[in-house]
C-alpha cells in the first residue's frame, strides 16, 4: 500500500493506493509548525498498518520535516519528499525554479500523464494558479491569483463594516441584502475571473484542454461545465505516478 500526502496551505490530504487503484483518502486541517506529537494526535488510528511506502509534497516547508518523521516512524520507511528538482519529465521554463510551488509541478505532471499535452491546469484552492504545459511538455508558466475564500477575507479586512460571509453555490446574482450582495460579488466575480483568464490563455497559447483541481474546482464544477474537466485527486495521482518512477 502506497501513501501519498499533499501538505497544502489549508488542509493536508492523504491518499492510499493499492497498486494504481485508489483505496481511500482523507484530510486534516493544516496547522503550521505542527510538531511530531501534533501529527500523532491528528492521525492516531487513521493510517493502516500495511503501508509499504509513502511520498509527499508540501507548500508548507515547516511541516515537511515533522510529518516525514511521523511517517518514517509509523511505516518504518522514510517517505520520498518531492521537491522542485525532481524529474517530472517536463522542461521547466520558470525562474528561479525553486520559487515555483512544488504542487504546481506535480499537478502539471499528473495532468499531462493522465490527460495528455498540451494542457491548462487550474488549481482553485486557497490560491488560484493556472498553468500551461505545451505540446512538447514544456511548463511555460502561469498565473497566480487569490482564491475565493481569500477574496472574502480580504474584503472584510479592508472594509471592516462589510461582514465576512460564507461563499457557496447558492449565491444569487442580484443580492437584496448586504450579505447576499457580497456573496454574489465574490462568487460570480471569482467565476468570471477564472473564465476570463482561461479564455485569454486559450487564445494566447492555443490550448483547449483544461484540467481543474482544488477545493473550489469541486465547489464550482457546474459553473465550469464544458470548460474544464474537474479532477479532485489530480495531485495525489501525480504523487502515485512519481512514486512509481522513483522506485525504478
Amino acid at each position: 500500500m502506497l501513501l501519498a500526502v499533499d501538505i497544502g496551505n489549508t488542509s493536508t490530504k492523504f491518499g492510499l493506493f493499492d497498486g494504481d487503484k485508489p483505496a481511500s483518502k482523507f484530510s486534516v486541517p493544516t496547522i503550521r509548525n505542527a510538531s511530531l506529537d501534533e501529527f500523532k494526535r491528528a492521525l492516531n488510528g487513521r493510517l493502516p498498518e500495511n503501508i509499504g511506502s509513502s511520498i509527499l509534497c508540501s507548500v508548507v516547508p515547516e511541516n515537511t520535516a515533522p510529518l516525514s518523521s511521523f511517517l518514517a516512524e509509523t511505516t518504518g520507511v522514510a517517505p520520498v519528499v518531492v521537491d522542485n528538482m525532481f524529474d517530472f519529465g517536463l522542461k521547466v521554463s520558470y525562474e528561479p525554479r525553486n520559487s515555483l510551488g512544488t504542487d504546481r509541478l506535480v499537478n502539471a505532471y499528473a495532468a499531462v500523464e493522465t490527460y495528455g499535452a498540451p494542457a491548462i491546469i487550474c488549481s482553485l484552492g486557497t490560491a488560484t494558479t493556472i498553468d500551461v504545459v505545451s505540446a512538447d511538455r514544456e511548463f511555460v508558466g502561469g498565473i497566480i491569483g487569490p482564491g475565493m475564500d481569500a477574496i472574502a477575507e480580504a474584503l472584510h479586512l479592508k472594509a471592516p463594516r462589510l461582514p465576512l460571509v460564507k461563499i457557496d453555490e447558492s449565491a444569487r446574482l442580484l443580492g437584496n441584502t448586504t450579505e447576499s450582495s457580497i456573496r454574489s460579488g465574490i462568487y460570480f466575480g471569482y467565476v468570471a475571473m477564472v473564465e476570463g483568464l482561461i479564455t485569454r490563455i486559450r487564445s494566447e497559447a492555443g490550448v483547449s484542454r483544461v484540467i481543474g483541481t482544488g477545493g473550489n474546482a469541486e465547489r464550482l464544477g457546474k459553473e465550469f461545465a464544458g470548460m474544464m474537466t474537474v479532477d479532485s485527486d489530480l495531485l495525489l495521482t501525480g504523487l502515485r505516478l512519481l512514486a512509481t518512477v522513483a522506485s525504478k
